[in-house]
């Protein structure tokens, strides 16, 4: 390989936008793709685009136009089409392949008392059983998967962008980003009177404070379970690892 490493970075995460920073100190070239679903993203260092690629075929030619050396998938755990799509369209034109995924929540004290569930609406039949006062924080994506089993239940929904849901006259909505703190989360549970907490097991620290509050107030907690990694594709945990990697398919040459 002569000149920096070209790399196309599936972004869109607070572990994306880090290791775009330290790649571009290493002198690699970093493309970063967000997928254009959040308003106002936080843009990482670099270059940008938004949009989709159009399907597994769409990647595909786009990896061959752009003559990408590797690929980082660092997607959030729950964006499972764009990994599927990187994880078959990689191997069609030898681009090797990597996902960097924040650890999960699964190890935290407490968790083994969870109700865990494997869909969206797994969780919202579970958490009409449990409570009429849900802390509902899994995106706007998902909520339509709620409105039916809690259409008269008072919903406070925590969301970063409106949902194009229509929601019930019950439910309450919260428009918030990240970073969340102990105090504001039982504050916001609080006030709210909540009685279950709804998430998915998104990793990480950012959002973990509600978990903590919710430990803290008694509030059984609700969890949608990730889906499975892509078959065949290394991962790692941390930003220094992916860095790492990349560092070595430099010096071999890709």
């Amino acid at each position: 390989m002569t000149g920096p490493v070209r790399l196309l970075l599936l972004g869109g995460t607070g572990e994306a936008r880090a290791l775009a920073a330290a790649l571009l100190d290493d002198g690699v070239d970093v493309v970063s793709s967000l997928a254009g679903r959040v308003a106002r993203p936080r843009l990482p260092a670099g270059e940008v685009r938004t949009g989709g690629f159009g399907g597994v075929d769409g990647l595909v030619s786009h990896l061959r136009e752009e003559a990408y050396d590797v690929v980082v998938d660092a997607t959030h755990p729950f964006a499972a089409g764009i990994s599927d799509h990187a994880a078959r369209a990689c191997p069609v034109t030898g681009t090797p392949l990597l996902r960097l995924e924040r650890p999960g929540w699964s190890g935290l004290p407490g968790a083994s008392e969870w109700h865990w569930v494997d869909t969206h609406d797994d969780a919202a039949r579970r958490t009409a059983e449990l409570g009429r006062r849900p802390f509902v924080t899994i995106g706007r994506q998902s909520l339509d998967a709620f409105v039916g089993p809690l259409r008269e239940a008072a919903v406070l929904a925590r969301v970063v962008d409106p949902p194009e849901t229509t929601l019930p006259g019950t439910w309450s909505l919260l428009q918030d980003r990240g970073p969340y703190t102990l105090a504001g989360e039982r504050a916001v549970m609080g006030e709210h009177g909540a009685d279950v907490l709804v998430t998915k097991d998104s990793g990480g620290d950012l959002t973990r404070p509600k978990l903590d509050a919710a430990a803290a107030l008694g509030v059984p907690v609700v969890v949608v379970a990730r889906p499975r990694p892509a078959a065949g594709v290394e991962v790692v945990t941390d930003v220094a690892s992916a860095r790492a990697w990349v560092a070595g398919r430099s010096s071999l040459g890709g």
